[in-house]
């Protein structure tokens, strides 16, 4: 027997509920307040802690994983915010296809997959033409989070915004004693410092955009 999918729009939508893009996001959220993306949503805590704590600001979150896209999105609709959306689908279809550019304040990249196998590295997600992306949709002044457990990978990351022109250094967060099991940025967060292993965290800043 078939066990039938629960409806959790709007809280998840895949590609082909959105139409031909790119989005607006005025109409997506009916309201026009900031915008921020995260790539790799995984089981959303991120969207949760964010989309309660902020109210006045709209996030989209992006997973390609359905089984764990809904999942969040369950987490969502519990909590009724509105504010928070998930799209289902790889986000290199979906950012230069659904997300405007110069339309988002910050963008999350979260503990991506370091794909470990050195023939599986071109699926990391961050490298230069994922930067390229960010640089599109980030408004002057937007800014550029990304954290990851595995130095190596950090390492990548740093590198790749280091030679592109857009982007600037900005200090990184510190990292601050938990005030309770769901005050991490991400689960995967939670797992990882709760078993000692330290937490690289980057962020940089998109410089203003050439006049048009």
């Amino acid at each position: 027997m078939t066990i039938p999918i629960p409806d959790l729009k709007p809280f998840f939508l895949t590609y082909d509920d959105l139409g031909e893009g790119p989005l607006s996001w005025t109409e997506f959220f009916g309201n026009s307040n900031p915008v921020e993306v995260e790539v790799g949503t995984g089981r959303g805590m991120f969207l949760v802690n964010a989309g309660e704590t902020r109210p006045d600001t709209n996030f989209v979150g992006m997973e390609i994983e359905y089984t764990e896209g809904r999942h969040a999105a369950k987490r969502l609709l519990k909590r009724n915010l509105l504010n928070t959306r998930i799209l289902g689908g790889d986000a290199r279809v979906g950012l230069p296809k659904f997300i405007p550019s110069q339309s988002v304040v910050a963008m999350h990249v979260y503990f991506p997959d370091p794909w470990w196998k050195r023939k599986h590295r071109e699926r990391r997600i961050f490298n230069d033409w994922f930067l390229r992306e960010v640089s599109r949709i980030l408004v002057s002044g937007g800014i550029l989070h990304a954290w990851t457990d595995v130095e190596e990978y950090f390492q990548v990351m740093t590198d790749v915004v280091s030679a592109n022109p857009d982007f600037f250094h900005l200090p990184p967060p510190e990292e601050r004693p938990a005030a309770h099991d769901m005050d991490y940025h991400t689960s995967f967060e939670r797992k990882k410092r709760k078993a000692g292993f330290p937490i690289y965290r980057g962020r940089w800043e998109r410089v203003p955009h050439s006049p048009v």
